[in-house]
């Protein structure tokens, strides 16, 4: 009975020897074959086979692959990885993103609300002139916003438009105070005597100071986050190399020719293949590093002149006082108007009300609406606390993935690339290119053209969130920057006995934060962009203007890049 026995144990042995360890073993392999759809079935063998012609998943033993599914294999483990890659950069591509669309969002609150209020100005202080200043100042706002998006408009020169629309409206209702209105040809010569008289004293240099610096560091915030973008883009759809790729079909699927569809890679073995075909991409860290802090570096000099919010909103105070100076300067600006233009020709008579406003009348205006979440300081604040988690993203990609996903948690068995083990035994070699020349299991042979690219673009963009000057490289901008404090002094106060205000003789020199196109030809003159001097409107139009660019979050992230290029050219 015992011997009976014995046998018996001996051909159930036999039997799961040839038909679970050969037939089932390929049937589950073919199960998951299907279920990845990696390809038809039909490619797989019936039953295991020599794996002579297999190029990769080389077995001593009997194998259920054949060289068209080593292919499909490859094709799947390349596609795998870069699914893994785009799913873990996921929320950090989807926080700056959302971040570029509400950062808009505020600006363009900020700059609807600051409009509102220079309008309301004009409306209960200057109501004679109310409806005329109406078209300047749309146009105003309109080129501010177009210089936000990254249009290369000369700050100084759409300021000085404006003012140029206001001299006459203010010489004529409010220091000739015509009881008709001047004819139009009196009123474009007082217009071009604006940048020469200088009415407004040292107003307009100072408006145009204040949105230069508080612009500019406006524009890089979003230009940084759209290149932040784009680099996760980038390492998104990272080309693998074909040493990359047979080492990933080696760690994925290479065990399930073994018919091991279960088995997952050593933990030392998987950081070796991912360390191995990132080793690019791990490159990056060091520049994405210094990125965030740059960017906290570049929030932490966006207050006083540089805080976008706070320019925008003290725009109309800027106005009133601008033409509070040219009311106290009334007799002089008359008597050079009269010189250079004569005696004003006047309309028909009509029925036209006074407003003469005195100096320090205050500016009765609504209570002041925050834009919507929140200041801009209190988001770049949030946006930066939840960036700083992503600080060491790239240096520790490579082992998250094996981490979180790829590597086996098993202590006592996994995948070692050719069976499966207690434990992996090579060395494990660190992180980046050099580090590579000693790993076992993926040959580097040098930096991916495309990843020192973004690199490049990395380090230039740092440099000018930095506030640093540089040489051209790319397409971004490059932003001089110079003092702007010492001279070209501005007081709401002053007059010409103060020395801020010039008869035409001269004009106040500043040095201020400026965007330029880089180009060969840039010389630093950036007074006179005569392809962009807009001749003035009609209101429906200015306005038309000023709401269609009031473009969505969501759209705005699509649009900026498109956008810019069409200004460029």
């Amino acid at each position: 009975m015992d011997a009976l026995w014995v046998r018996c144990v001996f051909l159930l042995a036999c039997c799961c020897a040839s038909g679970l360890g050969s037939a089932n073993k390929c049937d589950e392999v073919r199960k998951v074959f299907q279920l990845r759809q990696i390809g038809p079935s039909h490619l797989l063998p019936s039953n295991p086979r020599p794996g002579s012609d297999l190029q990769v998943c080389v077995s001593k033993n009997s194998t259920c692959c054949t060289k068209k599914m080593e292919e499909r294999y490859q094709v799947a483990a390349r596609r795998d990885i870069q699914n893994l890659l785009q799913t873990s950069s996921s929320s950090l591509k989807f926080l700056i993103a959302r971040n570029v669309a509400a950062f808009q969002e505020s600006f363009e609150a900020l700059l609807w609300q600051a409009e509102n209020y220079t309008i309301t100005l004009f409306q209960d202080l200057y109501h004679s002139m109310a409806d005329q200043a109406a078209g300047p100042v749309r146009e105003l706002f309109t080129d501010i916003s177009l210089f936000l998006l990254g249009s290369e408009f000369s700050v100084d020169e759409l300021v000085q438009r404006f003012f140029d629309a206001l001299f006459p409206l203010v010489y004529d209702h409010l220091i000739s105070l015509s009881l008709s209105g001047v004819s139009p040809g009196h009123a474009e010569c007082v217009r071009s005597l604006s940048r020469s008289v200088r009415p407004f004293g040292g107003v307009p240099g100072h408006l145009a100071d204040q949105i230069a610096r508080s612009g500019v560091s406006g524009k890089l915030l979003l230009q940084a986050l759209h290149l932040g973008i784009e680099v996760i883009n980038t390492t998104d759809h990272l080309q693998l190399s074909r040493e990359c790729r047979r080492a990933l079909l080696k760690m994925h699927y290479c065990p399930h020719c073994q018919g091991l569809t279960q088995s997952k890679p050593c933990m030392g073995y998987c950081i070796n293949v991912m360390r191995g075909c990132l080793a690019s991409m791990a490159e990056i860290d060091i520049h994405w590093r210094e990125f965030v802090r740059s960017l906290e570096g570049l929030s932490a000099r966006m207050h006083g002149p540089q805080d976008l919010e706070q320019v925008l909103l003290g725009i109309h105070r800027l106005v009133h006082d601008a033409v509070r100076h040219a009311q106290k300067n009334g007799p002089r600006l008359s008597a050079q108007v009269y010189k250079l233009c004569g005696p004003p020709s006047r309309k028909p008579a009509q029925s036209v009300s006074i407003q003469h406003s005195s100096s320090r009348e205050s500016i009765p205006l609504k209570a002041s609406v925050r834009a919507p979440g929140g200041s801009l300081a209190n988001r770049r604040k949030d946006f930066l606390s939840s960036l700083r988690l992503y600080l060491t993203y790239y240096g520790g990609l490579a082992d998250q993935l094996c981490a979180s996903d790829l590597a086996s948690n098993d202590a006592l068995s996994c995948w070692n690339g050719t069976e499966i083990v207690k434990s992996y035994t090579l060395r494990v070699v660190g992180n980046g290119i050099k580090a590579q020349i000693a790993n076992p299991e993926v040959k580097v042979k040098g930096a991916d053209p495309v990843i020192n690219q973004i690199i490049d673009k990395l380090k230039h963009i740092n440099q000018l969130l930095q506030g640093k000057s540089i040489p051209k490289l790319g397409s971004l901008d490059q932003i001089e920057t110079g003092s702007g404090d010492a001279e070209g002094r501005y007081s709401g106060d002053c007059d010409d006995e103060d020395g801020c205000a010039g008869s035409g003789a001269g004009e106040v020199k500043r040095k201020v934060s400026r965007v330029s196109k880089l180009s060969p030809d840039v010389t630093g003159n950036h007074k006179h962009h005569h392809h962009y001097h807009h001749p003035p409107a009609k209101d429906s139009e200015v306005k038309g203007s000023s709401r269609s660019f009031r473009l969505t979050g969501a759209i705005w992230v699509l649009v900026l890049p498109c956008l810019h290029v069409l200004l460029a050219l």
